[in-house]
């Protein structure tokens, strides 16, 4: 590989690499690279001309994490954003220290230090009634990673639940036909990471300065609370809608 020179871009930084370099470097093909930058996980590169732009070694080092956190974690697009979203401005070291204490804590809430459990994709899907195109495009969602494991498709074992449910959803009839389609999840993904975002937000704010077995005991009681509060107040906007509609 022959990595050309670049002027340096904003703030001094040097972009020696071609998207050829790049995809040497990383083992990623033009395609994922270009699926990576659409999806906001990597930014785009030193633009030169229309069609020709260059990377600094921070592109390659990011999508070193990315491919990291797919292959060893097995984190869907969407939590690999979120965790990138961190590292880039979120928390202190403080915090970040105060977070590492309370994680020790939370037991099945907390992401397990050993490797992710998977499942094999194909007895999944001929078990929830889901075609492999509705699991691809919900992969491609972002909500879920779908990645090959000695040569089978497979999917981590906490994930699972969504191909589950969108069969259900499938079998209570939002057909394909009827314009359903798995694309239709990102609105919703959306919105709830918009929650967990004024979540963390208030934790940051609001319990720093308590130690982190408070915290943890907080969140533990937390998370069933809000989720019933966002059922039952769904569950009250469908039925004040419909009252509200008269004859």
């Amino acid at each position: 590989m022959t990595a050309v020179a670049r002027p340096p871009g904003k703030g001094g930084e040097e972009f020696p690499y071609r998207m050829k370099d790049l995809c040497d470097r990383t083992g990623l093909s033009r395609q994922v690279v270009h699926f990576y930058i659409e999806q906001g996980l990597l930014p785009e590169g030193h633009k030169t001309g229309r069609n020709m732009a260059y990377y600094s070694e921070a592109h390659v080092e990011r999508l070193r994490v990315i491919r990291q956190l797919q292959q060893e974690q097995f984190l869907p697009l969407r939590a690999i954003r979120a965790v990138l979203d961190e590292e880039e401005g979120g928390f202190t070291t403080q915090q970040r220290h105060l977070l590492l204490d309370v994680k020790h804590r939370l037991g099945s809430l907390a992401t397990p230090a050993a490797e992710p459990e998977l499942v094999p994709l194909h007895p999944l899907l001929l078990r929830s009634g889901v075609s492999r195109e509705d699991a691809e495009a919900i992969a491609r969602t972002g909500v879920v990673t779908i990645t090959k494991k000695k040569g089978r498709a497979h999917i981590a074992k906490d994930d699972a639940w969504m191909i589950e449910l969108w069969g259900e959803l499938r079998g209570a009839g939002f057909t394909r036909a009827l314009g359903f389609v798995p694309e239709d999840v990102t609105g919703f993904a959306e919105e709830i990471e918009s929650i967990f975002a004024k979540e963390t937000a208030m934790l940051k704010q609001r319990m720093s300065h308590l130690p982190p077995e408070e915290v943890a005991r907080l969140v533990e009681a937390a998370v069933p609370l809000l989720n019933q509060f966002m059922a039952r107040y769904h569950e009250s906007l469908v039925r004040k809608f419909f009252a509200s509609i008269q004859p």
